[in-house]
């Protein structure tokens, strides 16, 4: 997905809390899924994993 100057693309924890990934706001789908992606690398199999989906909102505020 290329970004688009009326887009804004974000991480969002499915547990509805916060952190560092979900206060980042992204210019694409790849850019986020790219920073998500180094996250989930970081841990490991026996930590406790919050998930999250990335949501594309354009800048009238509706998701896509």
């Amino acid at each position: 997905m290329r970004g688009d100057s009326n887009q804004l693309v974000r991480v969002i924890r499915d547990d509805g809390g916060e952190d560092s990934l979900t206060r980042t706001s992204y210019r694409t789908y790849a850019e986020a899924y790219d920073d998500l992606e180094r996250f989930y690398a970081g841990l490991c199999c026996s930590d406790d994993r919050v998930e999250y989906s990335i949501q594309v909102i354009d800048k009238n505020g509706s998701k896509e």
